[in-house]
C-alpha cells in the first residue's frame, strides 16, 4: 500500500517527482471521453519507467494465443487492447539537449487531476547538467463534448538562460503494446499529410487483420511571451511519424507556448472513404473554438455528469476523494452513447487484460449506471449481449454444447471467447448467471417489461440450455451436480459443485420458465415467435421445461451441517482453515508471493464467492442464514480481487457490522489511489469501482427495490458528518442526504415515489420533501 497522493475532495494531486511511482500516476491520472482514453505520459521524451498507452474505443488486434500446450476448443486469438498512434508526443532541446526528466534534475514537480473538470495539469522545473533551468507547465484534455478531439497547452520558459530552444509537436503510430504475445506491432501506415503553412499534420493508420482505421489529425499554434511567433518551421516525416519543429532563439524569463489540438477519427465511427477529410472537418472546427471554449464546454459537460451522478461525503477526505475518483474514471470510460462498446476492466488507463467486456459489465457496472443517469444506458448494456448471442451460441459449440445452448464469453470485443487460460475459459461458467440476472436487475429497478420479450427472453432460454446439458446427473446423490468448473474465486480450478454457480444456474432456469408465461400472457403474439426462432421443444428434449423443472428440484448444493454454512464446494473442509490474520504481512498480497500450487491448497479466497451469490440473492435468504455465511468467510478473504471489497461492504452494511462496512468500503475506493495489490502501475480497475458507489448506496443507504417499490435502511459511518447522492429510479429523481440525526430524501422529479424507510411506508409526492430522524419518527413532509 503507498500512500503518496494528496487527499483531496476534488483532484488527485502528486507533488515531487517520484520515479518509481510514475507508472502508477501514469494509470491514476489517465484521462477519456468514452470514446478514446490516454495513460498520463508525459509530452515530452522520458526514458524512465513509462507505459505509454493511447487508446480508442472498439479497436482491437486478434494476438494470436500463446500458450504452452493446445486444448480443443481453446480461442484462436486474445482481443488486444490497441495502443494507437501517440497524439500527445511534443519533444523539447534546450541548446541541443533533449529534456527528459529521466536525465535531468528535477527541482519541483506537481501533477494534478481535477476530476470536476476532467483536466491533466503539470507542472517542474529541471536542470540540465550545465545548470540551466527551465520550467513547463501543461494542461491538456480530451473533450467530453467533441468526443474525437483532445487538446494541449504546453508551455516552457527559460529561467536562467539565453540560448536555442527546439519544440517538435508530433504524431507517432509507431507504437507497440507491452503485451503483446510475439513482441509484434499491430498498426501499418496508410498515408500522411503535413503542412508547415497550416501548421498541420495528419496519420492515417490501419491494424493488420482487423483493418481497423484511425485517422490522427494535429494542428499547433505557437506563441512566445502570449503572442503569436512566426519562426522558423520544419517538417519531418518517417515511417509512421510526422512532426512539425520550431526553432527560436529564447532569452532568460522568455516563455513559449505550443497549442496542440488533435483529432482520433476511427472507422468504427467515419466511413473509410471520407474519414481523413472529416477528421480535418472536425480538426478546423475544434482550432476555431479554441483551447479555452473546448475546455469551457468539456468542463460543463462534467458538470451535467457529476449533477446526477456525485456523492458528497462530509468530514472524511480520503472517502470523498476515493468515490469521486470512482466515479470520474467510469463516467469516462463508458458513456453509455454506442450500444456497440462497452466497459473493459482497465477502461483507457492500461492494456492489461485483453478485450472490453468481462462478467464485472453485468455484475457490477449495470446497477451504477441503473441508479445515476438514464435508464437507456443500461439497456444498451444489455443489448451489446444480446447482440452477441449468436456468438455465445457459438462459443458453447466448440466446447461440444448444442441445440442453441450459449456460453457467453469471459472476455471478448466482439463476442468470440478470447480469454487463453483453461481454468477460465471453459469452467468459470458463471459469468452467463450474471448476465441473466442482469436481465433481472434491470427490469425490476426500471419497470421495462417489455425489454423481456424484445430481447431478454431470447438469452434466457439460450443460457438455461447450457446449464441444462453442463449439469449430470449423480447416481450417487440422486441429485443434478456440476463437475469441474472455476467460481468467482479464481484461488480454487477445476472444483465440483461450486455452491455459487449452482445457486445461479437454479436461479436462472427459475427465471427463465417466470419470464416465459410473463411473456405469453403479455406478449402472446411476440411469445410464439420467439419460441419459434429459438426452435423451442424442436431438439431432441420434446419437454425443454419440464427438464429444467426437474434440475431446479433436485440440483445440489453442497453444505457444512455443523457451521450450517453453504461450502464453497465439495471438498472445501478438507482445507486448514485460518484467518487471513494469521498470513505474515510480508506474504501479501500471497498471488505475488506464493507459489499457484501453495494457492490453490490454502483455504484463502480471492474474491466473494458463496457472498457473492448472497449478495445477488439476498432476498431469498433471512439474515441468520447471510450472518452465518459472511463470519465464516469474510475471515478468510484476501481481496486480492479488485471485485471483493465492495461485495464484503454491502453485506456488512446489511448486517450492522459498521466498522468493517467502513473498511472495506475504504480499500475498494482507494484500491487504486492507495495501490493495495500491488498492480496500479497496469492500470486502473474499472469495473470494480462501480462497485464502490454500490458500498455507499446500497451499502450505508441501504438502498433496495422489489418492483415501483424503493427500500431504505440508512446509516451514518462514524467517520462521515454526513453523505448525500442523488439517485434516478424510473421516471423520478430523489436527492438522499443522511446525517447524524436526520435523513432527508427530496422528490425533485414531477412523479410521486413509493418507499419504504426503516420498514415504514411512505409516498413523497411530485416535489415534497421527506425528512426523518434517526431513530424513525416524521419530522416534516
Amino acid at each position: 500500500m503507498k500512500n503518496y497522493i494528496v487527499h483531496d475532495a476534488w483532484k488527485v494531486i502528486e507533488k515531487g517527482f517520484f520515479a518509481q511511482n510514475n507508472k502508477i500516476s501514469e494509470s491514476l491520472c489517465s484521462i477519456g471521453n468514452g470514446k478514446m482514453g490516454q495513460r498520463a505520459n508525459f509530452e515530452e521524451q522520458y526514458t524512465g519507467a513509462t507505459l505509454r498507452g493511447s487508446y480508442v474505443a472498439g479497436l482491437y488486434y486478434p494476438d494470436k494465443t500463446r500458450v504452452g500446450w493446445w486444448k480443443n476448443g481453446y480461442p484462436e486469438y486474445f482481443a488486444k487492447v490497441l495502443n494507437a498512434t501517440n497524439w500527445i508526443g511534443i519533444d523539447v532541446q534546450v541548446n541541443g539537449e533533449i529534456l527528459d526528466l529521466a536525465k535531468w534534475k528535477v527541482i519541483d514537480f506537481y501533477r494534478e487531476l481535477d476530476m470536476q473538470k476532467g483536466l491533466l495539469s503539470r507542472s517542474f522545473i529541471a536542470e540540465n547538467g550545465k545548470g540551466e533551468q527551465v520550467k513547463v507547465s501543461s494542461r491538456r484534455f480530451l473533450s467530453m463534448r467533441e468526443s474525437d478531439a483532445g487538446a494541449i497547452e504546453y508551455s516552457v520558459t527559460a529561467l536562467n538562460f539565453d540560448g536555442n530552444l527546439r519544440i517538435e509537436p508530433y504524431l507517432d503510430g509507431d507504437v507497440f503494446n507491452e503485451d503483446a504475445n510475439y513482441d509484434e506491432k499491430f498498426w501499418t501506415e496508410i498515408s500522411k499529410e503535413r503542412s508547415a503553412a497550416k501548421n498541420t499534420g495528419l496519420l492515417l493508420m490501419e491494424t493488420k487483420k482487423t483493418q481497423f482505421r484511425l485517422a490522427t489529425a494535429m494542428q499547433i499554434d505557437l506563441l512566445k511571451n502570449g503572442q503569436n511567433h512566426n519562426i522558423e518551421l520544419k517538417v519531418i516525416s518517417r515511417d509512421k511519424y510526422v512532426s512539425n519543429v520550431y526553432q527560436t532563439e529564447i532569452q532568460k524569463g522568455d516563455t513559449v507556448t505550443v497549442f496542440k489540438y488533435v483529432v482520433n477519427a476511427a472507422s468504427i465511427h467515419f466511413a473509410t472513404e471520407t474519414m481523413v477529410e472529416d477528421a480535418k472537418l472536425i480538426l478546423d472546427r475544434i482550432h476555431k473554438k479554441g483551447f479555452e471554449i473546448l475546455l469551457a464546454e468539456h468542463i460543463e459537460k462534467w458538470k451535467e455528469i457529476w449533477d446526477d451522478a456525485d456523492v458528497i461525503i462530509e468530514g472524511d477526505v480520503a472517502a470523498q476523494q476515493g468515490i469521486r475518483f470512482n466515479i470520474f474514471q467510469l463516467y469516462q470510460t463508458y458513456t453509455g452513447e454506442d450500444e456497440r462498446l462497452n466497459i473493459g476492466p482497465k477502461g483507457f488507463t492500461g492494456e492489461k487484460y485483453g478485450g472490453v467486456t468481462y462478467w464485472d459489465t453485468e455484475a457490477y457496472c449495470l446497477p451504477f449506471y441503473l441508479k445515476t443517469t438514464d435508464a437507456q444506458v443500461a439497456r444498451n448494456l444489455l443489448i451489446y449481449r444480446y447482440k452477441h448471442l449468436q456468438k455465445a451460441i457459438e462459443n458453447a459449440e466448440k466446447l461440444g454444447f448444442k441445440n442453441g445452448a450459449a456460453l457467453y464469453p469471459m472476455v471478448t470485443i466482439n463476442g468470440e471467447e478470447c480469454h487463453n487460460e483453461w481454468e477460465i475459459t471453459f469452467e468459470e461458467i458463471h459469468r452467463n448467471g450474471a448476465i441473466a440476472h442482469a436481465i433481472f436487475k434491470y427490469i425490476n429497478y426500471t419497470g421495462d417489461e417489455y425489454y423481456l420479450a424484445e430481447y431478454g427472453l431470447e438469452v434466457l432460454i439460450a443460457i438455461s440450455r447450457f446449464w441444462k446439458q453442463r449439469v449430470n446427473w449423480s447416481e450417487d446423490k440422486q441429485k443434478y451436480v456440476m463437475l469441474g468448473v472455476t467460481g468467482p474465486n479464481e484461488y480454487e480450478n477445476n472444483v465440483n459443485n461450486n455452491w455459487y454457480t449452482n445457486t445461479v444456474a437454479k436461479w436462472t432456469l427459475q427465471y427463465t420458465l417466470d419470464g416465459m408465461e410473463k411473456v405469453k400472457s403479455k406478449h402472446p403474439e411476440l411469445f410464439k415467435s420467439i419460441l419459434k426462432k429459438v426452435k423451442f421443444n424442436q431438439f431432441e428434449d420434446t419437454d425443454e421445461a419440464g427438464a429444467w423443472f426437474d434440475i431446479i428440484d433436485n440440483m445440489y448444493f453442497p453444505v457444512d451441517e455443523v457451521r450450517n454454512v453453504f461450502l464453497q464446494q465439495d471438498g472445501f473442509l478438507d482445507k486448514i482453515i485460518e484467518p487471513v490474520t494469521a498470513l505474515p504481512v510480508n506474504e501479501r498480497p500471497i498471488n505475488q508471493n506464493w507459489s499457484w500450487d501453495r494457492i490453490l491448497r490454502s483455504c484463502y479466497i480471492k474474491q466473494a464467492d458463496v457472498l457473492q451469490g448472497l449478495y445477488f440473492l439476498e432476498n431469498q435468504y433471512d439474515m441468520d442464514t447471510i450472518r452465518r455465511n459472511f463470519d465464516f468467510y469474510e475471515p478468510i478473504t484476501v481481496h486480492e480481487s479488485s471485485l471483493s471489497p465492495c461485495v464484503h461492504s454491502i453485506l456488512a452494511a446489511r448486517l450492522g457490522y459498521k466498522e468493517k462496512a467502513y473498511e472495506l468500503y475504504l480499500r475498494t475506493s482507494r484500491l487504486d489511489l492507495d495501490d493495495y495489490n500491488n498492480d496500479t502501475e497496469d492500470g486502473c480497475h474499472i469495473t470494480s469501482m462501480a462497485g464502490t458507489w454500490m458500498s455507499v448506496v446500497e451499502g450505508f443507504a441501504g438502498l433496495r427495490n422489489e418492483g415501483d417499490t424503493l427500500f431504505l435502511r440508512p446509516f451514518l459511518p462514524d467517520q462521515w458528518e454526513a453523505f448525500s447522492f442523488t439517485i434516478q429510479f424510473r421516471s423520478a429523481r430523489l436527492k438522499l442526504s443522511i446525517q447524524h440525526k436526520t435523513i432527508t430524501i427530496e422528490n425533485i422529479s414531477k412523479v410521486n415515489v413509493s418507499l419504504v424507510l426503516f420498514d415504514e411506508k411512505h409516498i413523497i409526492p411530485a416535489g415534497e420533501t421527506l425528512k426523518q430522524n434517526i431513530e424513525g419518527s416524521v419530522i416534516a413532509l
